[in-house]
């Protein structure tokens, strides 16, 4: 394809700017300032993401990073010991990893592994999950028993958490051995041997790398930008975050001068536009995005989500009450109740109509996908391609490379580990599934995706795979939705192994790295998330964002784990619309093919479909903010000079608003801590 093509070029010119290839001079990133930098970020910002997390949605990523790179490089300035690049992309990876590590299974869950264990907790003592918890918790891995003094006390301490510390402690490590083992091999394969372009890593590369020169004593246009962005983002989040913050522990009740997460109109239109989700989010942040995200994707997302969920919606909805069911309800939308604010909505619509023709245009996507992948394998058999390949035995000098066999070991021994903890915590589940999922789909599909994000940036999904295939099994417990099924797709991890060598930085530098990082993660967000579950109930109205997401999440988890009970079929085939599915999966084909006729870009077709299901609320103003930045900042600046001035920009707010935000923190622990002592 010619769009390929020209993004290997861009990517090999950017590349041989950064000093890409065998020009690169590799050096070792793991420090005793790195391991410093650490500890600053365990001490300071993880609290800060794990609050922020439940307050606003939003945890400390790109505001630690940035923050931990400017502070120590001041540091480093002042006593004459600059930093390296590349000590500072290990401290950019460090911080974004320790400030945002978690897989909790409800939304804003931040900060380390054990705030799944306080969302596990709710989920148990939830309204929406009453019919399926008492029967989860007979299983010791998944939960304590309902009753459990661990609930009781809110206490993580408790014995009946062992069980599920000892899953996530075996996760935590096995999952470094499968990421790093099949991503390495996957990075070798797509950017050693087959020489493809990654056109999104040399800006990942040097976006981590855009403040170096604050290790040297010249100052230059990036600074006064992030300084800009800097207090752009102090005053912002004093009102958006902190008075929310503090209001919340001082008074009981947070005090929102801008709503938290959004601005709901949705009960306010529907005489007008029934079923149409209106709104607007105020955090400028969202706005500051688009100044940044390529103005096709951002046009298209925004097009097709009010489209969609502002005018299609109502259309939907008259047509649907012409068209009755067998119960006199709507005959598209039948669980829509008058009334209900956006969230509630969503859900209903979802359910009723946009999952099913999202899961068509995901598949439409993912056809498409493969189509562009062995189109292009078929293509590189030519002379020219084949002369351009390199070899697994060809390794650059000083990299820091493992050994290719100890990468694909290490990937087959943690990938055997999960296979046998599987069918020892579910052992009436079929192996021979979770043996496909370990070592068959998860390397297929982790491969398809490293090409494809190789050559376009955009990966590749198959949506409710896991679903599909746990109906066909005919298991029939809850259990399964717990367990930690081997379905992954490590794609890209090759990208990221991309931005590391375009760093100069050793591959045994991240090695150590993730090693020495997994204590801390372990030990802090234990701490972290103890004292704060021990002080208030999560979610409260201490926190708008979790009391507000949270009780949906709820609703959506009890659906999931019920779909293959029985009797829950019959509720799959009719959440799950065949000709509706189809209907999705054939606009979003005929819309690629327009876009591909009329030369449109690609991007705009990713955006749009993509954008489909959004809601308006965060579509609006990031496509606002990327208006203000192509037809005003753009002229005012200059295209070239503005597309500079953003990452930088947008990194100063991102800092700003997470200083302000752990200050009004470090205020709300310490109220905490003091009224919750007897004296």
């Amino acid at each position: 394809m010619d769009d390929i093509e020209a993004a290997r070029e861009r990517a090999e010119d950017v590349s041989e700017e950064e000093g890409a290839g065998q020009q690169i001079q590799f050096e070792n990133g793991f420090t005793g300032k790195v391991v410093v930098g650490a500890l600053f970020v365990c001490l300071i910002m993880l609290p800060g993401s794990i609050y922020l997390g439940l307050v606003a949605g939003q945890g400390l990523g790109a505001a630690a990073q940035w923050v931990t790179i400017v502070l120590f490089s001041e540091i480093a300035r002042r006593s004459f010991l600059p930093l390296k690049r590349q000590e500072i992309y290990c401290l950019f990876y460090m911080a974004g990893a320790l400030a945002t590590a978690g897989w909790g299974a409800l939304p804003g869950i931040s900060g380390g592994a054990f705030g799944n264990f306080i969302a596990t907790a709710y989920l148990m003592q939830s309204p929406a999950m009453a019919k399926v918890a008492p029967e989860l918790t007979r299983h010791a891995w998944i939960a304590p028993p309902l009753g459990s003094s661990a609930y009781i006390h809110r206490s993580l301490l408790d014995a009946a958490w062992l069980a599920p510390i000892g899953v996530m402690l075996f996760g935590q490590v096995f999952d470094r051995m499968k990421w790093m083992g099949l991503g390495y091999i996957l990075f070798r394969i797509t950017s050693d041997v087959e020489r493809l372009p990654f056109p999104l890593a040399p800006i990942a590369a040097s976006g981590a790398t855009a403040l170096a020169e604050s290790s040297t004593k010249e100052e230059s246009w990036r600074w006064r930008v992030f300084s800009t962005g800097t207090i752009i983002g102090l005053l912002f989040g004093f009102f958006y975050l902190a008075i929310p913050i503090f209001t919340g522990v001082t008074l009981g009740k947070p005090v929102q001068l801008l709503p938290i997460p959004f601005l709901d109109l949705t009960p306010s239109t529907e005489r007008i536009l029934p079923t149409a989700l209106v709104g607007y989010n105020p955090d400028l942040g969202a706005l500051m995005v688009g100044f940044l995200l390529p103005f096709p994707i951002v046009l298209g997302g925004f097009l097709s989500s009010v489209i969609a969920q502002i005018f299609v919606n109502p259309i939907l909805y008259h047509y649907g009450a012409l068209h009755l069911n067998a119960l006199g309800q709507n005959g598209v939308f039948p669980h829509y109740i008058s009334g209900s604010p956006a969230i509630q909505t969503k859900a209903s619509i979802d359910f009723d109509f946009w999952m099913s023709f999202g899961i068509g245009t995901q598949l439409a996507i993912a056809l498409i996908g493969l189509v562009a992948v062995f189109g292009t394998l078929a293509r590189g058999r030519g002379r020219e391609q084949q002369a351009r390949r390199g070899s697994l035995a060809q390794v650059p000098e000083g990299r820091g490379d493992f050994p290719w066999q100890g990468a694909l070991l290490a990937w087959f021994v943690a990938s055997m580990g999960y296979i046998i903890l599987n069918h020892f915590l579910v052992p009436a589940f079929p192996i021979a599934i979770v043996i496909f999922y370990a070592l068959f789909w998860t390397p297929l599909n982790s491969y398809i995706s490293a090409r494809l994000i190789a050559l376009t940036g955009n990966t590749v999904s198959f949506p409710f795979l896991n679903q599909a295939v746990v109906l066909s099994s005919h298991y029939k417990g809850p259990d399964i939705w717990f367990a930690p099924l081997p379905l992954n797709d490590y794609g890209g991890q090759a990208q990221r192994f991309r931005e590391i060598e375009l760093t100069g930085t050793k591959f045994t530098s991240i090695l150590w790295l993730e090693i020495f990082m997994l204590p801390l993660i372990l030990i802090f967000s234990f701490l972290y998330w103890s004292f704060l579950w021990k002080t208030t109930d999560i979610p409260s109205a201490q926190f708008p964002y979790a009391q507000k997401f949270w009780p949906l999440s709820a609703i959506q988890t009890a659906i999931w784990t019920q779909i293959n009970a029985p009797g829950g079929a019959s509720w799959a085939l009719h959440a799950l619309k065949g000709d509706i599915i189809a209907t999705g999966g054939a606009l979003a084909l005929i819309f690629y093919g327009i876009t591909r006729l009329l030369n449109w870009p690609l991007l705009f077709f990713y955006g749009f479909v993509g954008g489909i299901g959004n809601l308006p609320h965060f579509a609006i103003p990031t496509f606002l903010g990327a208006l203000l930045g192509r037809y005003y900042f753009a002229r005012r600046f200059g295209a070239e000079r503005w597309g500079l001035y953003t990452p930088v920009l947008l990194a100063g707010f991102a800092c700003g608003t997470g200083l302000i935000g752990m200050a009004a923190i470090a205020l709300a622990l310490i109220s905490k801590t003091v009224s919750y002592l007897p004296f």
